[in-house]
């Protein structure tokens, strides 16, 4: 496999994602860490070389250029465990990392990014305004979650899945978003079985 280099900002869960699929493989990662508070992102340099959305992660495999931690995660993880094998378990770990972009995400992390590293007293109006949706739709990503998860040790089969590692990334950190874990037992349970897996590593945060 050509060398893997991953663009970075060490504290977004997007990012964390694509170095704990690394990790939980055994896969050597060249780390480029990027200042996204200081527009490190925005560069001329970046968006001709590395990305021209202006965003990370980028997985740079050799000399190409793979942008969207989801799929970073997949190109890494095809022919491991963390894909499973079988047409439907596959589509359905498709389905949960769709539902971690359009469901938790956007929520979960984005209050996290807002009250954490912005800080409720530097937003906008507008994103102030949307405080009380998003964590709405955050605490219904959470318990949809945690209802799955009362049944099952894992997302998807007898073992974690990219499924797995998509959710985990901003839903162990969610309460620097000021959601509260302890009131959904079934995913703090799963939370401890992701930081016993073989390989696992923490997020800086």
């Amino acid at each position: 496999m050509p060398e893997l280099i991953l663009h970075q900002d060490p504290r977004s869960g997007n990012c964390y994602k694509i170095a704990l699929t690394a990790a939980l493989l055994g896969m050597p990662l060249r780390i480029r860490n990027y200042e996204i508070m200081r527009g490190e992102t925005r560069t001329p340099a970046f968006l001709a070389q590395v990305n021209a959305n202006g965003r990370i992660p980028v997985l740079q495999i050799g000399d190409k250029f793979l942008p969207e931690s989801n799929a970073a995660c997949w190109y890494l993880a095809q022919g491991s465990a963390l894909v499973p094998g079988e047409r439907f378990a596959q589509a359905d770990v498709l389905r949960w990392m769709f539902f971690e972009q359009y469901n938790h995400e956007p929520n979960v992390a984005t209050l996290r990014f807002w009250l954490r590293f912005v800080g409720q007293a530097n937003l906008s109006e507008a994103q102030a305004a949307q405080i009380p949706a998003k964590r709405a739709a955050g605490d219904a990503a959470l318990k949809l979650m945690d209802e799955h998860l009362a049944e099952r040790a894992w997302f998807v089969g007898e073992a974690a899945t990219l499924a797995d590692i998509a959710l985990f990334a901003y839903t162990h950190v969610c309460e620097q978003g000021a959601f509260a874990l302890d009131g959904y037992p079934a995913v703090v349970a799963w939370i401890a079985r992701m930081r016993a897996l073989v390989g696992f590593v923490a997020m800086e945060s």
